[in-house]
């Protein structure tokens, strides 16, 4: 394992949007593809369920039904249904909302927090840089960087837990493109890598089941065939990128632990195949 304590894992999605595969995939197609809000329940042994990101929720359409945040959900429309939201889901799996702890928050888009004012209890835990990339921004730069404020409960900067103020690092194993990683909560079964480049100061999440380990790389590619057939994004995505060079760096990253550790599982976020393969539909 690349961790020490292995932990449950439910890999599920929140609604989903529609936006071209071609901004997306280097040569794909210029028709609306689906792309899942994915998130993951962690069921640990000692802290309980922890969530990695949220999904969308039904205060997506209310922060999105003014102008300038309106243009988020037409530029990429989104469907969903509140039984598709974290929340739901995981009452449905008997877990109470003041149950879940942490909310691991890889980056501030909306499609990832969407559901963070449900957990009343949770601690947030990120990357500083992420929050303080679009926290100051204005109403009209918000909306361009994909984050809408109003998802973020009132007293978010209370229950904050900055993984680069709190977390010490750990070595992480050698051939991995990453030599070190955060260790979430100490005792080396949440290990956090940045990966900025999609989103400044974005983090993935290594986790490991006993039997599987995983790579939540969140948003540094949109589709496992963007690594498996090395093809990046259409070049005018860079024109929502944090980091045009960052992002190259960590596509390659994820290149060379497909090719170097193949029974790693690397699940992007909006990736329908990884889903497929690995989502449960329902809490485990």
């Amino acid at each position: 394992m690349i961790t020490e304590i292995p932990v449950g894992l439910s890999i599920l999605s929140a609604g989903y949007c529609l936006h071209p595969e071609l901004l997306t995939l280097r040569g794909g197609s210029l028709k609306p593809a689906l792309f899942p809000a994915g998130y993951a329940l962690i069921r640990h042994p000692q802290h309980g369920p922890i969530l990695f990101d949220t999904g969308y929720s039904a205060r997506f359409f209310q922060e999105t039904a003014h102008m300038p945040a309106s243009l988020y959900r037409r530029i990429t429309p989104v469907v969903y249904t509140d039984e598709e939201s974290a929340v739901s889901r995981l009452q449905t799996g008997g877990i109470a909302p003041e149950d879940v702890r942490y909310v691991v928050l890889s980056h501030f888009h909306a499609d990832h927090i969407g559901g963070v004012r449900d957990f009343p209890q949770a601690k947030f835990i990120y990357l500083r840089k992420s929050y303080d990339a679009v926290s100051r921004l204005g109403p009209v730069r918000a909306t361009k960087a994909g984050f809408l404020p109003g998802l973020l409960p009132d007293d978010f900067s209370i229950r904050s837990l900055p993984v680069d103020e709190y977390s010490a690092m750990r070595p992480l194993p050698e051939g991995l493109p990453f030599t070190e990683a955060y260790d979430l909560l100490g005792d080396g079964s949440l290990l956090a890598v940045e990966m900025s480049g999609h989103a400044a100061g974005m983090i993935g999440l290594f986790v490991s089941t006993g039997e599987h380990d995983y790579l939540l790389c969140a948003d540094t590619v949109w589709s496992s065939r963007a690594f498996r057939e090395n093809r990046e994004p259409h070049p005018a995505a860079g024109l929502i990128m944090s980091s045009r060079a960052e992002y190259k760096q960590n596509f390659r990253r994820l290149r060379q632990i497909h090719e170097r550790f193949p029974d790693i599982r690397i699940v992007p976020s909006h990736c329908r195949e990884a889903l497929a393969l690995w989502g449960t539909g329902s809490v485990k």
